[in-house]
């Protein structure tokens, strides 16, 4: 028999004497940690020909990138907490307490990406093809935290799994503007993020394997079935959010920006499917230049190999050599 709910964590933080340990940044850790190894699985393969050694230090440059940018893209979309009028400025630091916006960490992420790639002589698209089922993986298991912290789930549900969520993180109905009342069960929405980024990881690593996709082609396939997902994941959540109307509708930022990343995924992938059917080469910008060959005696050439005693016979006889008379031999 399927279960009535999915309960949620009793607790997101435990101490270690004066030290909080928090399954959010618990998850975002492991998140990263699954998405390096992939990158590297993926990367030092005879096809790309990178080393592990290069991907450890574009990830050092993308995660704190990543970091900046997810929590700037949250406090800007989301910035009742912060700047409303009971809000507290101090929290937009505290990252902690969640809110990484996936968009702002795409964006910063890569840009980070892009200069540890430069450092490396590594050609960026080369890597990001790489690092992309990877990065659906991470966000899968970063939704974890989201579970543990009560937060980001959906509309309210009789279906057989829905959430429930304790009272203190109960947020207000958009509908009534009151809380939802104790006992309300809604959509795991963390759920269905974290199942739908695993099967589009899958599907990233069929593609790749099947068609050989280079180029930056398998991160604008992450893009566009991430987006397609989270289209209709965001519009199921019910925490707050900033709302722009459109076309007559009032719709969450999240939902306008999915659908244009989707529609700029599918263009990019096919117009660098069109200009580069075929892989890249080599995951270089620079192929280092072959060994110099060794110095070889003046006049000498490539593929002459002196004698051991000295100069090759070509068949001259000077008039000093003697010649034997093979009468008198």
């Amino acid at each position: 028999m399927l279960p009535m709910q999915i309960p949620s964590p009793s607790q997101g933080v435990w101490h270690l004497g004066a030290l909080p340990i928090r399954a959010y940044a618990i998850a975002i850790l492991l998140g990263i940690v699954a998405a390096v190894w992939i990158a590297a699985k993926r990367f030092t393969t005879r096809t790309r020909g990178g080393t592990f050694d290069d991907v450890l230090e574009i990830t050092f440059w993308a995660v704190p990138f990543g970091i900046v940018g997810g929590r700037l893209y949250h406090v800007i979309t989301t910035p009742q907490p912060y700047f409303g009028p009971d809000g507290d400025p101090i929290r937009a630091l505290f990252i902690w307490e969640g809110g990484l916006g996936i968009w702002g960490a795409i964006a910063l992420g890569a840009l980070g990406a892009w200069i540890g790639a430069r450092r490396q002589n590594i050609r960026f698209p080369v890597f990001a093809d790489a690092v992309a089922p990877g990065l659906l993986v991470a966000q899968a298991i970063g939704r974890l935290g989201n579970w543990f912290n009560q937060e980001l789930y959906g509309a309210p549900t009789t279906l057989p799994w829905g959430l429930a969520i304790d009272p203190a993180h109960l947020v207000t109905d958009p509908a009534t503007g009151r809380r939802f009342p104790e006992g309300t069960l809604f959509h795991p929405t963390f759920l269905y993020e974290l199942l739908w980024c695993l099967a589009a990881a899958a599907v990233l690593v069929w593609l790749d394997r099947r068609y050989r996709l280079g180029h930056g082609r398998v991160l604008w396939a992450y893009v566009g079935l991430y987006t397609l997902g989270r289209v209709w994941i965001e519009a199921l959540r019910v925490d707050t959010a900033e709302h722009i109307p459109l076309f007559g509708l009032t719709l969450r930022l999240n939902v306008i920006t999915s659908v244009v990343m989707f529609v700029v995924a599918v263009v990019m992938f096919v117009v660098l499917g069109r200009r580069h059917p075929e892989r890249e080469a080599d995951a270089r910008l620079v192929v280092p230049a072959e060994e110099p060959a060794e110095d070889l005696p003046d006049g000498a050439e490539d593929g002459d190999a002196p004698s051991a005693d000295g100069p090759l016979d070509d068949g001259h006889v000077s008039a000093d050599d003697p010649v034997t008379d093979p009468k008198h031999s």
